[in-house]
């Protein structure tokens, strides 16, 4: 079986991961599966101060980059990986892993992905979403309350501290190999565009 990895990068809150999971639903879940950047965090227990605090998630060192690489290319021959499980509420790694079995098509979406040369050399198509910074803030304000138990005062501070800064020195720059640039006006139209692509 041909695995086709489509890497899918943009800002936090872009939309990047709903575009690979409307991905998924057109083609099917036998056929594909989405791996997630931030399943390959380091273990940030033990430097985690507080909510909003001196851990910068958004900067490439907080993540095992070479890790995912290798998983990707594992996946690509056929073989079976073990993915990391990242718990945000206590910003540790489960002790256990979560099975992931080579499908047809691999969606990998991460802010940072592009940024990395390992990481972009076992991607196939390389999507990137563009999307205004205060709808990018909106929308991580809503998901870092409701489905992070995060504060407002902290989200707040994060990014313009963290997200902001580490967006425009490595998000934005990476858009730069992408092989298609998303904008968030035509979003539904660019899924269907893929839909047909990856599957003619």
């Amino acid at each position: 079986m041909e695995v086709v990895i489509v890497g899918i990068a943009g800002g936090s809150g872009s939309g990047k991961t709903t575009f690979a999971r409307r991905l998924r639903e057109k083609v099917g879940e036998s056929d594909c599966c989405v791996l997630g950047q931030d399943s390959y965090y380091f273990d940030q227990s033990k430097k985690f101060d507080h909510d909003g605090g001196s851990v910068n998630f958004d900067h490439p060192d907080s993540l095992d980059f070479d890790l995912l690489a290798r998983h990707l290319s594992k996946l690509k021959r056929g073989d079976q990986v073990n993915v990391p499980v990242y718990d945000f509420a206590t910003h540790s790694r489960s002790s256990e892993p979560k099975q992931m079995k080579p499908r047809k098509f691999i969606f990998v979406d991460g802010i940072l992905i592009f940024s990395q040369p390992n990481v972009v050399e076992e991607l196939d198509h390389k999507i990137f979403i563009d999307c205004p910074e205060d709808l990018r803030f909106e929308r991580r304000l809503n998901r870092d309350v409701n489905e992070r138990g995060r504060t407002k005062e902290g989200v707040h501070n994060q990014f313009y501290k963290q997200v902001k800064p580490m967006h425009d020195l490595f998000v934005e720059p990476s858009k730069d190999v992408a092989c298609s640039i998303v904008n968030v006006d035509n979003f539904d139209d660019r899924v269907e565009q893929w839909f047909k692509r990856l599957t003619s």
